[in-house]
């Protein structure tokens, strides 16, 4: 029997699993589990050996990439039942390909330990380059223990300069995994919908046709960047809004200072227990203050607009005297 190459005057090489193994990357051990799921063709018995061909290093292949593309094992089966059964796979490769291209414009860049150093004060902080790695800000290279792989440079830099603004760098770490999780929940639910609304009928049924795939591919093309316009536009509006009204709290008499400029007093209110306990009920107690305040600025705000609505009726009416 051949090693991983073909032999002489044989028309397709044939190897031997741990031949296999080598040739594909795979160990032993998983291409043993892989024929007891079915995702392998059996191969053929010649005495008390298995012999395996070319097909089967490149069913590992698929296997492989379709796994690094975050398929399971459940999911490939179907994919290579369909490929067996002449439906085809190439739509559908073409569809992965899709979804895994890059959906930024950006590109990854490099930087150096001392250059990281430099930009955040220049004292190193073994902690904060450890939280960037667990966030995925910075990735590992492997053999270069004094260089990092920068997969969003606009990450970066807008921690470099909350940083140079005096924000702590923890505190920039745990903002970003508060932002982290609200922005997956927003991409969940944009996937949600547009499965719902549009790619259903290309996905209905496992796996999609050859054809199905391809157009679902197409559609992806199409609506890639819709969901980061949505979410800009949508950012832009609040944060005119909150910044607007944050301002305005800030400058008037009701904001932390005084008209003569002095630092005022915060006044500690003391609610009646009843109302704590309602208020817990309602929204547990780790939000009782932020429900307190909110209740109160709604309340405040509902009565600057009376007093508004009363000063110009009240104006209206001496223009009617006049």
């Amino acid at each position: 029997m051949s090693g991983p190459g073909p032999s002489a005057g044989r028309a397709a090489a044939e190897y031997r699993i741990e031949d296999l193994a080598h040739a594909s990357g795979a160990t032993v051990r998983t291409i043993r589990a892989y024929q007891d799921r079915g995702l392998l063709p059996t191969p053929e018995r010649r005495g008390r050996a298995n012999v395996y061909r070319d097909t089967h290093l490149a069913r590992l292949r698929q296997i492989a990439d379709l796994l690094d593309r975050g398929y399971t094992l459940a999911s490939i089966k179907e994919l290579l039942e369909a490929w067996d059964t002449g439906r085809g796979l190439g739509g559908v490769l073409g569809l992965v390909a899709e979804v895994h291209g890059p959906w930024t414009d950006e590109r990854a860049d490099r930087i150096t330990r001392a250059e990281l150093d430099v930009k955040f004060g220049g004292t190193p902080d073994e902690q904060a380059v450890a939280e960037a790695v667990d966030l995925g800000v910075l990735e590992r290279i492997p053999g270069r223990d004094d260089e990092f792989l920068v997969p969003s440079p606009q990450e970066l830099a807008v921690a470099v300069e909350l940083y140079a603004a005096g924000v702590p760098l923890s505190a920039i770490s745990g903002h970003l995994r508060e932002l982290r999780g609200q922005v997956e929940q927003i991409a969940s639910r944009f996937l949600e919908f547009t499965t719902e609304h549009v790619f259903a009928r290309y996905l209905g049924h496992r796996p999609p046709t050859d054809a199905d795939a391809a157009e679902a591919a197409s559609m992806v093309r199409r609506l890639r960047p819709l969901a980061q316009q949505t979410v800009d536009a949508e950012l832009a509006r609040a944060m005119r809004t909150f910044a607007t009204r944050h301002l305005e709290h800030h400058l008037t008499a009701e904001g932390p200072f005084s008209a003569d400029g002095a630092a005022r007093r915060p006044v500690q209110v003391a609610l009646p227990p009843a109302t704590i306990t309602s208020v817990e009920r309602l929204v547990g107690r780790g939000h009782i203050s932020a429900f307190v305040a909110a209740a109160t600025e709604r309340e405040v705000q509902a009565r600057t607009l009376d007093t508004l609505a009363s000063s110009h009726a009240h104006a209206e009416q001496i223009d009617q005297i006049g």
